[in-house]
């Protein structure tokens, strides 16, 4: 008999192999390596406030005329006399361009044609803003009664620096976000899974209205002030 006792050891360790491969066939897989389902999503901001460095204007000569030749011809001569006082202001060419030439007709109130009206804008980038009031004097003395000022604007030519200080700003404020709720929540803060931006900061004021013929005969008082460069973060870190 000690034979068949053999045969039943052998057989209950089989059946228990078996049971083993079976118990680990039931179990839950393994969460892969660096996973990790707690997380924290936050958006941070930045502003920066830099001076404008640069005025830019748009300005339009406008003259009216019985036939199209006529008004065309006193619409360019005004205009010309407009870039050359510019030119005497010091604005380099470069700085000048056209932005609309057109031409309408005139009608009466049982609608003929009584005459036209030529129209010829252009947009100047004023680089010494101390000299911006006066030349926008020379340029209404050239142009006359004839002149618009259509609207006035700053900027700052060259906002890298400004955008770099307001992107790491805005990055910095959502991490201390992100690390304040990470204590709150009796966590650690992991590392960075992702970071997208948007530009924000404060809105841009509404454009000047057009200003009316005769308004500009002497120096215009201009106040530049300040520009607002802001971006807007959102960032999502891993909770240890």
């Amino acid at each position: 008999m000690p034979i068949a006792g053999r045969r039943v050891v052998v057989a209950l360790a089989a059946m228990g192999m078996a049971a083993a491969v079976l118990t680990g066939c039931d179990s839950a897989p393994a969460a892969p390596v660096g996973t990790n389902p707690r997380q924290v999503t936050v958006v941070g901001s930045g502003e920066v406030q830099g001076v404008p460095d640069t005025l830019t204007a748009d300005v339009s000569v406008e003259a009216a005329a019985n036939d199209v030749t006529t008004a065309m011809n006193q619409a360019n001569d005004r205009q010309n006399s407009v870039l050359n006082a510019l030119n005497a202001s010091g604005i380099d060419p470069k700085d000048i361009s056209t932005t609309q030439v057109s031409l309408q007709p005139q009608y009466s109130d049982n609608s003929v044609i009584t005459g036209y009206r030529a129209s010829n804008s252009i947009q100047i980038k004023i680089r010494k803003l101390d000299t911006a009031s006066q030349v926008l004097a020379n340029v209404v003395g050239a142009g006359g009664d004839a002149t618009r000022i259509n609207s006035v604007s700053y900027s700052i030519e060259d906002d890298s620096k400004l955008v770099s200080d307001a992107r790491a700003r805005a990055f910095n404020d959502a991490k201390q976000r992100a690390q304040q709720y990470a204590e709150l929540s009796g966590l650690s803060l992991g590392k960075v899974i992702s970071i997208s931006e948007a530009p924000g900061g404060s809105p841009p004021p509404p454009p000047p209205m057009p200003m009316p013929r005769g308004a500009m005969a002497s120096s215009v008082p201009l106040s530049p002030g300040q520009q607002t460069v802001g971006f807007s973060v959102t960032a999502v870190w891993e909770l240890g």
